[in-house]
């Protein structure tokens, strides 16, 4: 458990528990079932690289140090909690030192970490039977997660496959199992690639992250707020959440002008992330997935249509409906790059800071290509 100025903001230990607690059990399976599907998905990482390498044109260096986790969802529980200890550090310090002055920082301070840690653990649990794998960048190695990289570096990533989350889906779109983790897998392994080719990239995402939480001007009982509407959501509780709230999210509550700035920055960045992973899916896919177009088809109608209205509620609240417009404009930015400059000429994208695209730039391909392709001819 973290303490900061000695108190507790966040009981992470009992966020983890709770969350471990609460989350639905995956899909029935046997033990050899089990077996089977971690040794596929590891098996089906590995072929990814060359796929996604070849297709891409990206170095080839850097990723064998990365670790392949294929976890359950307690395991991405504790992965994600390792994440947000480390990342959230300068926003839980900055809350700290309003505690005591600011009415929020009093009512916060009487429920103290141990309530505030429930209900993360809440949303963990909600969110932790929903994804099918992550490039987890900035949480420190641990024995049990371990990382890649140099022993003193903060972490080199690594890449974690949600078993149960990936038979699940599988089973509710009724495709091909082997094809399906195969097609997951290449979406995955290029956010492997795009780090561990691009060694600025996480130092560059973990710069805006903090600069924008350095940023955030927001009394500690508004974000207290936000967390416990978000859980009550899931309890079911305010089932109108999605009306009440007007579909603000967690990150619009704590905009400040700077802040807007930085997060138009990193939206672009996370646009092009996504969507170039869902553009090499497409492209490696149809020469190693048979039923690539079956799969692609139910995923994206899966995407679409999203779940139950609770399901709707949680997604405006957490920012997750924006995750959805990432992968469609990121993934058309690429596409348009490509075609009119070739794969070559897109990867000029990854030479610096300042080759990345803006959010203009994402919704207008060829302002990109006019201000990075010409202005290196000129």
């Amino acid at each position: 458990m973290t303490s900061i100025g000695g108190a507790e903001m966040v009981d992470w230990n009992l966020a983890v528990a709770t969350a471990t607690r609460l989350v639905r059990p995956g899909p029935e399976v046997s033990r050899d079932e089990a077996r089977a599907v971690v040794a596929e998905l590891r098996r089906h990482a590995k072929a990814s690289e060359e796929h996604v390498r070849g297709f891409t044109r990206m170095g080839t260096e850097g990723t064998h140090d990365t670790p392949v986790l294929v976890v359950d969802r307690p395991g991405w529980v504790r992965a994600n909690v390792a994440g947000f200890r480390e990342i959230l550090k300068p926003l839980l310090e900055k809350m700290q030192e309003r505690r005591s002055t600011s009415t929020g920082g009093a009512v916060l301070g009487a429920v103290g970490g141990k309530v505030t840690g429930v209900e993360l653990g809440m949303l963990l649990s909600f969110l932790a039977s929903r994804v099918l794998g992550q490039y987890e960048t900035f949480a420190p190695a641990t024995r049990e997660l371990p990382a890649g990289g140099p022993p003193d570096a903060p972490s080199g990533g690594r890449l974690l496959l949600v078993a149960p989350n990936i038979v699940h889906v599988e089973r509710e779109l009724d495709v091909q199992p082997h094809d399906f983790r195969l097609w997951v897998c290449l979406h995955e392994e290029t956010h492997r690639t795009q780090f561990s080719a691009v060694p600025w990239l996480r130092d560059h995402l973990e710069g805006e992250i903090q600069s924008f939480l350095g940023e955030t001007d927001v009394d500690p009982m508004t974000v207290l707020e936000r967390i416990r509407e978000a859980a009550q959501s899931l309890a079911g509780g305010r089932p109108e959440a999605e009306e009440d709230d007007g579909g603000r999210s967690f990150v619009e509550l704590v905009q400040t002008p700077a802040q807007r700035e930085i997060l138009g920055r990193l939206t672009a960045v996370m646009s092009l992330l996504e969507g170039h992973a869902d553009f090499v899916m497409d492209g490696v896919g149809p020469q190693v997935v048979p039923t690539v177009a079956e799969i692609r088809e139910k995923f994206q109608q899966r995407r679409a249509k999203g779940a139950s209205r609770l399901d709707t509620a949680l997604r405006k609240l957490l920012g997750l409906d924006a995750k959805l417009r990432q992968y469609r404009d990121g993934e058309r930015f690429v596409r348009a790059v490509v075609d009119q400059v070739g794969m070559d000429g897109f990867n000029r994208v990854w030479t610096s800071p300042n080759t990345l695209p803006t959010k203009m730039e994402i919704a207008k391909p060829a302002d990109w290509i006019a201000r990075v392709h010409r202005k290196a001819e000129s």
